[in-house]
């Protein structure tokens, strides 16, 4: 395969899941390849590619004869991505604290300075400036299948992060809870760090429980 139509893929890739972050692609029907091709004024060929990566993403689902439909949100997907990131991610961060490298301090006060400043922009890239910090903290740990685990949880829960966020407020409760944990990580507080991991985790998932009542 060529370059030009790898790049084209991955382009398509980001675009797609954008929209799908954004809930511009129906839940419940089948994803029309050809109106999207269209759509995007590409061949199917990267689409295809593309959709492919999407389900492996979870984003969406391929139903054999019958195409790709997005993965629709659900209380108990919520659940079982935010016991997983509760069992991994807040000893892993903490972990990366005790053992980050000046250069992993300043790639996660980069994180930290983006995520603020994609506050004031749309959800989706809020949403992915938070995938970028969380994964930040965990990374200098040099642990490459606990950070590979920790980003596929992430990705999963993109959608979630942004349908949290959605309510008046939540953005700057947020924002707390980041700052403070990222100040316990800059000073290698390994406890705090766990704690406040912990709770942060916990609380929006206790927020997506409410939100979610309802969809299953």
């Amino acid at each position: 395969m060529s370059i030009v139509v790898r790049t084209l893929s991955d382009r398509v890739f980001e675009v797609v899941r954008e929209q799908i972050l954004q809930g511009r692609l129906p839940k419940g029907e089948p994803i029309r390849q050809d109106a999207l091709a269209t759509e995007l004024g590409i061949s199917k060929i990267p689409l295809r590619e593309a959709l492919a990566r999407l389900e492996q993403e979870g984003l969406l689902i391929n139903h054999p004869n019958r195409g790709y439909y997005v993965q629709a949100m659900s209380r108990a997907q919520v659940d079982e991505i935010y016991a997983l990131r509760l069992s991994i991610e807040p000893h892993a961060a903490a972990y990366a604290s005790g053992v980050a490298t000046d250069e992993d301090r300043e790639h996660a006060k980069r994180a930290f300075t983006a995520l603020d400043t994609a506050a004031h922009s749309s959800l989706a890239d809020v949403a992915v400036r938070n995938r970028e910090f969380h994964i930040a903290l965990v990374e200098p740990g040099r642990r490459p299948l606990t950070t590979q685990l920790v980003e596929r949880l992430a990705v999963l829960a993109e959608r979630y992060v942004i349908a949290h966020l959605e309510p008046a407020g939540r953005d700057a409760r947020a924002h707390v809870e980041h700052e403070e944990l990222f100040n316990a990580w800059l000073e290698r507080d390994k406890r705090k760090v766990e704690k406040l991991l912990k709770e942060h985790i916990q609380g929006t998932l206790k927020d997506l429980r409410a939100q979610l009542k309802d969809v299953d």
